[in-house]
């Protein structure tokens, strides 16, 4: 007896987080000990030649995937696509290809694509930062 597969969130704000969380994924994993460079699994299958490119750039497609839902215009599928692409080709150079990754990040210019796409058509999923206040003794907020 087979279950149909539950059908993805087409919800921008559902977009939005999952796009998010597999660019955190990709390209900011952890931090390099004594720099502010972060690497992800992007920079690391970059390790693995030929395979791991390719392997890096499904990866990068899916947050292509994923936008699809957000109704982006065949210029920035083709910005986006161009990044994933040109991250292949850089990726693809055996253990060099590892020095790009770190200096040209596709996928975090793809969620700058989105983020702005998103911000223009869809602002209410965005996130809204809030300012901490201190309460003084009195019981109220410095002005």
């Amino acid at each position: 007896m087979k279950r149909p597969l539950p059908k993805a969130d087409t919800n921008p704000r559902a977009v939005r987080q999952r796009i998010e969380a597999m660019e955190k994924v990709l390209e900011g994993l952890f931090v390099i000990p004594g720099t502010k460079r972060q690497v992800g699994l992007d920079a690391i299958l970059s390790l693995i030649p030929t395979v791991g490119s390719v392997s890096a750039a499904a990866l990068g497609s899916y947050i292509m995937w994923e936008a699809r839902n957000l109704k982006l215009s065949k210029l920035q599928f083709a910005r986006m696509g161009g990044n994933v692409g040109i991250d292949m080709l850089l990726g693809a150079i055996p253990f060099i290809g590892v020095i790009p990754d770190f200096f040209f990040r596709s996928n975090s210019r793809n969620l700058r694509i989105i983020r702005k796409h998103l911000d223009k058509h869809h602002p209410e999923t965005g996130i809204v930062e809030a300012q901490a206040t201190t309460i003084e003794p009195s019981g109220r907020a410095p002005l």
